[in-house]
């Protein structure tokens, strides 16, 4: 195809066409035509490497052969029904998933995206406990409906100016000025104090991120989630663990909590889990699960296109062991990374498991070096790397790449970032 509009005409299209509230990364940006494994290829031929993976969604990489015969072959026999009739894929998804999820957690309820998930999860642990207060972090992102919007704790993304005060939101486990340990210490302090001002009786369930995407790649010591698990089931309040992001081999698990050696009450997914292909879900065990009775469905939600996907995603993520490169490849990544933070004193912190890493850029006088992020992002694009920024300053390099990435991907990131720092400096 050689009749592509180019990204000019397209910015003009959107400011036409679509909400204002749709921005884009880049002052110069490509238009993407094509993605190829870990590659994406602009509308003027040129080539990228992608590491970014669409925040965390292509782990398979895009157009994976094998995933794309999956979802073809379904397409062609079966689009759709909704769950009023039978079909097997659901079924068949969910039973596989079933055997990838942390402890017994085995129930799964299929919808579109991460925001429709953690909104059923919140339903469930109401449900289940008969509770309705929910505890959210700072730094954290949970979606763009009206209550996950509530739980959401980073300020550019709380955009309705009267969110639901069901929510309470308390420190997390990160502080700049504090030690690691500490800053967790002081969040599960702040956690235990709002549950006895507020009282136990009035929460339902905490929600939280094994490590916070959005809010910086924040990333809690290894004790942390155990501790808090203890004091939430003291108090018969619910842990719903929202790894829409983390999720299905990135950290080097299927599930970044895993790292934690806990199981949550509900978890709950997306992004990865289709890799491209929109398809959620919020899991629970037998006991939880069954508190949710009332009549529900998702009209698209886990039709037999997406499961499908999702069931070859799961079959390719464990035949080529995409655990086990994400762990060995993110290790040489981090490496790298902590050797440029020895080299260059704007990156103040690298933090992240396997490959879901950020590298956090400060100013000599300790403020966000948000600017700098933004010239880094362009140069490394112009040099044929696309990766990713987050953090409440959007000051924290995001390396979340796809898991089919090699070894000389990562040096070839390692070199690009390196030479950029220097001359920036």
């Amino acid at each position: 195809m050689s009749n592509y509009i180019g990204p000019q005409k397209i910015i003009e299209k959107k400011k036409e066409f679509l909400f204002p509230c749709s921005h884009h990364f880049y002052k110069n940006p490509p238009q993407i035509v094509r993605g190829e494994m870990q590659y994406l290829f602009d509308s003027e031929g040129n080539k990228y490497l992608d590491f970014f993976a669409g925040v965390s969604v292509m782990n398979c990489g895009h157009c994976n052969p094998e995933i794309l015969e999956a979802s073809i072959a379904q397409m062609k026999t079966l689009q759709h029904t909704t769950t009023i009739y039978l079909n097997q894929p659901i079924v068949d998804l969910a039973e596989k998933l079933s055997h990838v999820l942390p402890g017994d957690i085995k129930h799964s309820f299929f919808c579109c995206t991460g925001s429709e998930a953690n909104e059923g999860a919140i339903l469930l642990a109401r449900l289940y406990t008969g509770k309705h207060g929910i505890i959210s972090l700072s730094n954290s992102l949970h979606g763009r409906t009206y209550l996950t919007m509530s739980a959401t704790a980073i300020p550019m993304w709380r955009v309705d100016p009267s969110l639901d005060d069901s929510v309470t939101i308390v420190p997390n486990a990160y502080d700049k000025n504090k030690l690691l340990d500490e800053a967790a210490r002081v969040s599960l302090e702040e956690i235990e104090n709002v549950i006895d001002s507020k009282g136990a009786e009035n929460f339902a369930a905490l929600i939280v991120e094994p490590i916070q995407g959005n809010g910086g790649i924040i990333t809690p010591p290894k004790w942390y989630f155990k501790e808090l698990k203890l004091l939430l089931e003291k108090h018969n309040i619910l842990m719903i663990v929202d790894e829409v992001q983390t999720g299905f081999a990135r950290t080097g698990k299927m599930f970044a909590i895993e790292n934690y050696d806990v199981v949550p009450d509900i978890i709950t997914m997306a992004k990865a889990l289709g890799n491209g292909m929109p398809i959620s879900a919020f899991c629970a065990n037998d006991e939880i699960a069954s508190a949710f009775t009332k009549p529900s469905a998702s009209t698209l939600g886990g039709n037999p296109v997406a499961s499908s996907t999702a069931i070859a995603v799961l079959d390719y993520i464990e035949k080529y062991n995409l655990c086990e490169v994400a762990e060995k490849l993110g290790e040489k990544l981090k490496n790298g990374l902590l050797n440029l933070k020895e080299k260059h004193p704007i990156i103040s912190d690298i933090r992240g498991l396997g490959l879901m890493l950020g590298a956090e850029l400060l100013r000599d006088n300790g403020e966000p070096a948000t600017e700098e992020t933004d010239v880094i992002l362009e140069e490394l694009k112009d040099r044929g790397i696309l990766l990713g920024k987050n953090g409440l300053g959007r000051n924290v390099l995001a390396f979340q790449p796809p898991l089919v990435i090699n070894e000389d991907d990562v040096d070839f990131v390692l070199c690009q970032l390196d030479e950029i720092l220097c001359n920036l400096n």
